[in-house]
């Protein structure tokens, strides 16, 4: 697996490659306090199975533990589970299982608690978005107490990557069961952390799980307040009623360089920013027009100013540092292309296509600033673009409606390959086969050699062969202009100085088990 590397200018570099710790530690931790991580949006749901967006993914991250879990530094490692084997056949996976370990609220973490948590996810009913992690999974069963075996259906390659997804870490069965429709209110995870509280729109508070099977958390508690106006959340850090803040605007880092209270990092992830077509009904079910618009768009002068230079124009539907990525190539800014092909589909300046653009605010950097550059760039060559933003638990239902029922036209979203395997990149976004509303292909994009080679990288075990296999996809997908490909975005994260031992993980979460606060 790709190792990830720390990009660009980072201001604060203390750990191993691959993620940055705030401050390296000149003293011993001290324990107690509450941490305070200001976000830029609230959670949508608190079961883990049923979530699909990176900010609910880090408070639950705190709470829940997978079987498995993908280090800062790029590897696969045991964590719940002990150990794996697989058979010659490819298709029989035999874990073992952590003992001792138990559920906040008393219950045992076994065998038969992680059968029922694979199941839930596997069974229809339960609409889980994230199935396609385990879709190849015919069978989990009970060896013993501390040991479970999967069946596949066919040599699944990125299984064992897969089982590192926070949409597949264990939940008690009991509370599941007892508190039904209202346990996403309430989690029971095994994690370092209990939840506490959930102030809608205002903050999720976490305490301290002081009998975590493994080293117990510094901080007493761990608060994620919701502050969307990026300006609000660097100005609450900055005068301390925050302890960090994601997403700083990027205009801000060298200023923040001479602050003697706030230090700001710059770290790679894992995450692509795009805005996806409908490509299922007019206007973009047009491949002319979908092309047309990314010729129109300066990526670069978008990464220059809006992003100050801490991004990379996509080059591919996947980050650079995604097991199976290759270069495929760009759509370079080119105006007199994009007219010729809005002519031959019969718009021009004269005679504009006009389309409705959704985008978030307050959940990518400068989402909103870069939904408005591509706004006035694109009416250059005769595109007219209407924004619209909602609050983002609202825009996620909306862009995840089925095809019937979705008459989004074109809209801004991230996709973080958090598993670092490029199948969750691209099987979840392009796969015909997850389409809305159980599905993540929210441009109900579809195109049958794509599927097929997306079928073959699954089953493909040699490494090497699956990057050959994606790296035709993805120039499919390209040419076919699924999306107006943007860039890959870095982390920019802000500490107060106290702030010691704190993790910024490519796969964007802020995670905060090993943190403290100096005095």
């Amino acid at each position: 697996m790709r190792r990830f590397l720390i990009v660009l200018a980072t201001i604060v570099l203390t750990g191993a490659l691959g993620f940055s710790a705030a401050a390296a530690p000149a003293v011993a931790p001290t324990r107690g306090g509450v941490l305070i991580v200001g976000s830029g949006t609230d959670a949508t749901t608190l079961d883990g199975h049923l979530y699909t967006d990176a900010p609910t993914a880090t408070i639950m991250d705190h709470i829940t533990e997978t079987l498995f879990e993908l280090t800062p530094e790029g590897k696969v490692q045991p964590r719940l589970a002990l150990s794996y084997s697989v058979a010659a056949d490819g298709r029989t996976w035999t874990i073992r299982l952590r003992p001792g370990v138990r559920f906040h609220d008393g219950t045992p973490f076994d065998a038969e608690a992680a059968k029922f948590n694979l199941d839930r996810v596997l069974n229809p009913a339960t609409r889980a978005n994230w199935r396609f992690l385990i879709d190849r999974v015919t069978q989990v069963s009970v060896v013993d107490s501390s040991t479970i075996r999967l069946i596949t259906n066919a040599p699944f390659a990125p299984l064992l990557a897969h089982l590192t997804h926070t949409g597949l870490a264990m939940q008690s069965p009991t509370a599941i069961q007892r508190l039904g429709a209202d346990y996403a209110r309430s989690p029971v995870g095994t994690g370092a952390f209990r939840f506490k509280e959930w102030v809608r729109g205002d903050r999720i508070a976490l305490t301290r799980n002081d009998d975590y099977w493994g080293d117990k958390a510094f901080v007493d508690e761990v608060q994620f307040r919701v502050v969307p106006d990026d300006g609000a959340r660097l100005a609450a850090l900055e005068a301390g009623s925050l302890h960090v803040a994601v997403r700083v605007p990027p205009r801000e880092i060298e200023r923040l360089k001479g602050s003697r209270d706030v230090t700001v990092q710059l770290n790679e992830s894992l995450r692509t920013i795009y805005a996806a077509f409908n490509v299922s009904r007019p206007p973009f079910n047009d491949k002319r027009l979908r092309q047309a618009l990314n010729y129109s768009i300066n990526k670069r002068a978008i990464v220059s100013s809006a992003l100050a230079g801490t991004a990379r124009v996509s080059d591919a539907p996947i980050a650079p540092n995604v097991e199976g990525y290759s270069k495929v190539m760009t759509y370079d800014w080119d105006n007199d292309r994009a007219e010729a092909l809005l002519r031959e589909a019969g718009f021009s300046r004269q005679r504009p296509l006009r389309a409705i653009f959704h985008h978030p605010s307050g959940r990518y950097i400068r989402d909103a600033e870069i939904a408005a550059s591509i706004q006035g760039l694109a009416r250059r060559v005769g595109i007219e673009l209407e924004l619209r933003t909602l609050e983002f638990g609202a825009y996620i239902a909306l862009t995840s409606r089925p095809i019937e029922q979705n008459d989004i036209q074109m809209y801004m979203l991230g996709w973080g390959t958090v598993t670092g395997d490029a199948d969750y990149g691209l099987y979840a976004l392009f796969h015909s086969s997850q389409w809305p509303p159980v599905g993540f292909n929210r441009g109900f994009y579809k195109n049958p050699q794509v599927d097929a080679l997306l079928d073959r990288g699954r089953t493909t075990v040699d490494q090497a062969e699956r990057d050959k296999i994606y790296a035709e996809a993805m120039k499919i997908i390209m040419d076919d202009a699924a999306w107006l490909f943007l860039h890959s975005e870095s982390q920019v994260t802000g500490f107060r100085k106290n702030v010691q031992g704190l993790i910024v993980h490519p796969s964007e979460r802020v995670i905060a088990t090993k943190a403290w606060l100096q005095r």
